[in-house]
C-alpha cells in the first residue's frame, strides 16, 4: 500500500477542488482504468458531478504544471481522464469488488484529510502572520499620524503659569523687565505680549530681557507663580 506522501503527490487541484485521476486510482485499486470506469458507469447514479467529472482539454493542459514527470503530461490517446473528488473516492470502494478496496479507500481519504489539514494550518499561520504584519504597520501609521497632529497642538499648548525662575524688575515708569532662561516662560511671555530685547541697559550693564508694559501688569499677575523672587 502506498504511503500518504505518494498518494498526496497524485492529488491535483481542478475547478477549485482536490481530485485524483481515474488511472491513478485504478493502479491503487489493482484494476485497469477501463474496469474502474465501467464500474462507475454501471453505478452512474452514485457518482454525481460533485463526486466525479471528466477533465476538459484546457484543464488537462493546465494540469501539466502539477505533474511530477513529463511523461504523464502526454495527451491521452482516446478521451481525457475522469477526476474523482474525495467523496467520489469514498464511493468507489462500494462499487469496486477488490480485496483491497476498503483499505485503499481509507488510505486515500487519509491523504485528502492530511493535505486539507496541512493547507488549512499553513493558510491560517500565513494569514495570522500577514494580519499581524498589517496590524503592526497600521499601528505605526496611526502613531505617525497622531504624532503629526499632536505636534502643532503641543506647540500651541501654553503652560498654566510662569516658573519660579522668573525675575521681574522695575525698568521704567511704563515698563518692567522680566528675566528668565526657561523656554516655557519665554513662550508664555511672548503670548502675553512681552517684547524680547537683547540690548537692554540695567545697572550700567548690557542685559537681555522681556519688556512688559505696566498698563497690562494685571494680566501678567494671573500667570505669576505663587512664589517668585522678589522684585
Amino acid at each position: 500500500m502506498a504511503d500518504l506522501q505518494v498518494i498526496q503527490d497524485k492529488i491535483y487541484e481542478i475547478r477549485g477542488q482536490r481530485v485524483m485521476l481515474d488511472r491513478d486510482l485504478a493502479e491503487m485499486y489493482g484494476v485497469t482504468t477501463s474496469a474502474l470506469n465501467q464500474s462507475v458507469k454501471r453505478n452512474a447514479q452514485r457518482f454525481p458531478e460533485e463526486f466525479m467529472f471528466r477533465i476538459s482539454k484546457t484543464e488537462w493542459e493546465n494540469m501539466s504544471s502539477q505533474f511530477v514527470t513529463t511523461s504523464r503530461t502526454k495527451r491521452p490517446k482516446t478521451s481525457f481522464p475522469y477526476a474523482f473528488t474525495e467523496q467520489g473516492v469514498g464511493m468507489l470502494s462500494s462499487v469496486l469488488r477488490t480485496p483491497i478496496a476498503i483499505q485503499v479507500c481509507i488510505s486515500v481519504v487519509k491523504a485528502f484529510v492530511a493535505m486539507r489539514t496541512y493547507l488549512t494550518t499553513t493558510t491560517s499561520e500565513t494569514l495570522a502572520a500577514r494580519l499581524e504584519s498589517i496590524d503592526r504597520r497600521l499601528l505605526e501609521l496611526e502613531q505617525t499620524r497622531i504624532a503629526g497632529e499632536l505636534g502643532p497642538v503641543r506647540e500651541s499648548v501654553l503652560p498654566e503659569h510662569l516658573s519660579a525662575e522668573v525675575r521681574i524688575v522695575d525698568y521704567s515708569a511704563r515698563a518692567v523687565v522680566i528675566f528668565t532662561d526657561n523656554r516655557q516662560d519665554r513662550r508664555l511671555l511672548k503670548w502675553l505680549g512681552a517684547r524680547y530685547n537683547g540690548w537692554l541697559t540695567w545697572n550700567g550693564e548690557r542685559v537681555a530681557g522681556w519688556v512688559y508694559p505696566k498698563s497690562c501688569i494685571a494680566k501678567l499677575d494671573k500667570y505669576l507663580p505663587t512664589r517668585r523672587p522678589a522684585l
